[in-house]
């Protein structure tokens, strides 16, 4: 598997490698800046006679701008012309960085012995189809998110954008499968690049029994987000409304600096992202999810977030901007509250809790489980 992420916290990666393991797969990953000293967590086969493992190494994070482990500019107070020159040259610095990891992931899994490449998201693709074809082994191109359609925060880059989607629709159309996150990301791709061997895996969590020392309270104690703080994800409409609730709000997750140097939180409290196991304790305790993104970019609107099935899978109300498929879904299974473009306006925000909690999660949250009792008398299957 190839990713241009850090591995540690990126969930639907390792769901995925974790099922492969399960059925007696070897997995190794392939990612970009992997922690020092993380390991992949342990997963024990379905089939006793068959081992699986997941392996794990990092291509490390540089460019023609900055050498590996130099500190960044993101995040830090720059005067208005420095500013302006980073904006100017932060796409070239983008690919000139991900440019030497694909060249540098090239060069790992050529030392290696496999029969299948899996490669996630556009940024990785390049490198996922050279090295299926030096082995001549079946690519498959797993899409989490529509590419083309992402939000961009740098200068804009017209001739740029138009060579990336031939790329990715010349390297997909290719692919032996294209996987991506809901129907859709699969419609978008499909009018987009006249592709039709696209499946639907969701981001869903494999299901488990809530431990006897996770507290579900009767009734919500607090809000919490639990996903990338960066910008077009209305979190500064939480960070506004935080002042006129009644409970605690905490922001949880990676960040980008740049943006969150500039973020005010109000009266939320910002936390580095923590491993996915201690995240289901923390949705639990507090009783709420918000699930959020802005409807600017046609990729928000198409965005399963893995934060929403996090939450179903803890079996705790959201209260979700009311955008796209991710509306769909909410509404579909009664997941919790929808929340308009009227949530600007953070005088409603006091009620939204509760009602909330009265709106989900319902019985179609998790067809074929069970219906169990969940927080503020809110039931699941």
């Amino acid at each position: 598997m190839l990713v241009a992420t850090n591995v540690a916290t990126d969930t639907r990666v390792l769901r995925e490698a974790s099922t492969l393991v399960g059925v007696g797969h070897q997995v190794h990953i392939i990612g970009r800046s992997v922690p020092p000293g993380w390991t992949p967590p342990s997963i024990t086969s379905n089939d006793p006679g068959v081992g699986g493992m997941i392996s794990v190494s990092s291509v490390g994070t540089s460019s023609v701008f900055r050498a590996e482990g130099a500190s960044s500019l993101s995040g830090a107070k720059l005067p208005a012309h420095l500013r302006l020159a980073r904006w100017l040259l932060l796409p070239r610095h983008r690919n000139s960085a991900f440019g030497r990891w694909c060249a540098g992931a090239v060069e790992d899994g050529q030392a290696r012995a496999y029969d299948v490449v899996h490669c996630h998201d556009f940024n990785a693709l390049p490198a996922g189809d050279a090295l299926a074809r030096a082995a001549g082994v079946p690519l498959i191109y797993d899409s989490h998110e529509f590419w083309a359609g992402r939000p961009r925060e740098y200068r804009p880059t017209p001739l740029l954008d138009r060579r990336e989607r031939a790329l990715e629709r010349r390297l997909g159309a290719d692919a032996a499968a294209v996987i991506t996150v809901g129907d859709g990301v699969a419609q978008a791709l499909r009018a987009a690049y006249g592709w039709e061997h696209i499946s639907v895996v969701r981001n869903t969590f494999p299901y488990v029994e809530p431990g006897p020392d996770i507290e579900r309270p009767d009734r919500p104690a607090g809000l919490i987000y639990a996903g990338r703080l960066a910008a077009y994800r209305e979190l500064e409409v939480i960070a506004a409304a935080s002042h006129r609730l009644d409970l605690p709000v905490t922001l949880i997750g990676p960040s980008d600096d740049t943006w969150l140097n500039r973020f005010d939180p109000g009266r939320a409290q910002v936390r580095p992202p923590c491993p996915p196991q201690e995240v289901d304790a923390l949705l639990g305790a507090a009783g709420l999810v918000l699930v959020t993104h802005s409807d600017q970019w046609e990729n928000h609107r198409l965005a399963l977030p893995n934060k929403l099935f996090h939450a179903v899978r803890a079996g705790v109300p959201v209260v979700a901007t009311d955008v796209g498929e991710l509306a769909k879904v909410v509404r579909a299974h009664g997941l919790g509250m929808l929340m308009g473009w009227s949530m600007r306006c953070t005088e409603r925000w006091p009620t939204t809790h509760d009602g909330a909690a009265r709106s989900g999660p319902q019985p179609r949250a998790c067809p074929g489980r069970p219906t169990r009792p969940r927080c503020c008398g809110c039931t699941t299957r």
